[in-house]
């Protein structure tokens, strides 16, 4: 079984790509989706994230709301280091969990789509990592469009990202996104047909 990591700073379309891999026979595991996970069963997790951010980033219904805690761990490092320490350990071991059950069903290649992939360590934990990138006007339009945010705050989270040009120093594969769907499609496909499996 081979393990693709697929990262990329925001908007730069790990999805899009993760999903293509998905299409051509791929399992895959989106490492926000675990961490959503971690917030809703892991008790412990949660008591710690409390402790170290405060009651205020609950919801009424007393669950860990995502868009508070965000909100006051984008723009401040040292807060979001401090919630990384709580949750990558927990979302790493589940991920983890995740791909040997894959391999027990036989699966042939794993997609592990993981915005902090290099930044949380794990890339030890992939046979090949692919990186996506994009111009960052490219990105800026595509996040105004698609999530309605202004350039402002797509230009901080940004800055507060590894460069794209250091994530792809790293790749076994860098894929550009901006071009037409069915160039990236004939991309990733073309790089598919050349995995060891």
């Amino acid at each position: 079984m081979l393990v693709i990591g697929v990262t990329g700073n925001l908007g730069t379309g790990k999805t899009t790509v993760s999903q293509m891999l998905v299409e051509l026979g791929a399992k895959h595991i989106e490492a926000d989706e675990v961490g959503h996970e971690v917030l809703q069963q892991d008790k412990v997790a949660r008591r710690q994230i409390v402790k170290a951010f405060g009651k205020s980033i609950l919801s009424s219904s007393g669950e860990v709301d995502r868009d508070k805690l965000a909100g006051l761990v984008f723009d401040d490092k040292e807060a979001l280091a401090r919630l990384n320490r709580i949750t990558h350990p927990r979302i790493l071991n589940l991920v983890r969990k995740k791909i040997a059950e894959y391999g027990r069903q036989g699966a042939k290649v794993v997609v592990v789509e993981a915005a902090l992939l290099i930044e949380a360590g794990w890339k030890s934990q992939v046979d090949q990592l692919w990186v996506t990138t994009a111009p960052e006007a490219t990105i800026v339009q595509r996040l105004m469009k698609s999530r309605g945010m202004t350039e402002e705050q797509i230009l901080d989270r940004l800055r507060n990202q590894m460069p794209q040009e250091e994530k792809a120093k790293q790749a076994d594969a860098v894929i550009n996104t901006d071009c037409s769907m069915e160039a990236l499609k004939a991309r990733v496909t073309e790089l598919w047909k050349q995995l060891p499996v």
